[in-house]
């Protein structure tokens, strides 16, 4: 692994240890994980080196010993776990989970749902899902995939639902907010937004949510 700080890694520095004790249950997943089963086998902390693998270092360079030592766990379990790295980059590169809690709202709800979830979700699991696609820009390799996921099970499915005129442009806009509030609560922690229910952000930053996708 290399020795760069991003807000994804940072959102894993603080939360569950290289036992896997984090909550989530697989790449983008929001909700409930499976607890004392996930701690007892590596699963999650698999997937989470394997996130930052993936996302910092090109596809090639990237090896199952790698992910098992950030994991703690050994490579033989990873490949009973996962089979081969390429099936380990698929299930990192999926963004569809993820995509399916931020979007279950009416419209008319949409833009607070989306706020509410991402922070509910991002302080139960310890990271952010959506965040690590951020890193994975400028490069030229496998790791593009992550970008093209992204744009088709994010962006593109709520662009798909927005009414009204410029609706891929008014979607980018919704996405980039709620990236950029994903960031800026990892980026500042401890601080006031970690401190803040996520009643009182929704109140603060779902209103311009609301108004793109309303057009």
């Amino acid at each position: 692994m290399t020795g760069h700080v991003t807000a994804d890694t940072a959102d894993t520095a603080t939360g569950g240890d290289a036992a896997g004790r984090e909550t989530d249950t697989g790449p983008g997943t929001f909700g409930a994980g499976s607890g004392a089963a996930a701690a007892g086998t590596g699963r999650d902390a698999i997937l989470r080196a394997a996130r930052r693998a993936f996302t910092l270092r090109p596809y090639a360079e990237v090896t199952m010993r790698g992910i098992a030592a950030d994991a703690g766990v050994s490579a033989s379990l990873i490949v009973k776990r996962f089979g081969t790295k390429a099936e380990l980059f698929r299930l990192v590169a999926d963004f569809a989970p993820a995509a399916d809690a931020l979007f279950a709202a009416p419209l008319g709800e949409l833009g607070r749902h989306l706020v509410l979830t991402l922070v509910r979700s991002k302080r139960a699991q310890q990271a952010d899902p959506l965040l690590r696609v951020v890193f994975s820009l400028g490069n030229r390799d496998e790791r593009a995939l992550l970008q093209e996921r992204f744009r088709a099970q994010v962006t593109t499915r709520l662009a798909e639902r927005l009414p009204g005129p410029e609706a891929d442009l008014r979607a980018e806009l919704v996405v980039g907010q709620l990236l950029g509030l994903g960031a800026t609560l990892s980026l500042h922690r401890p601080g006031a937004g970690v401190e803040a229910t996520p009643e009182h952000l929704a109140d603060l930053c779902a209103p311009a949510l609301q108004r793109l996708i309303d057009d």
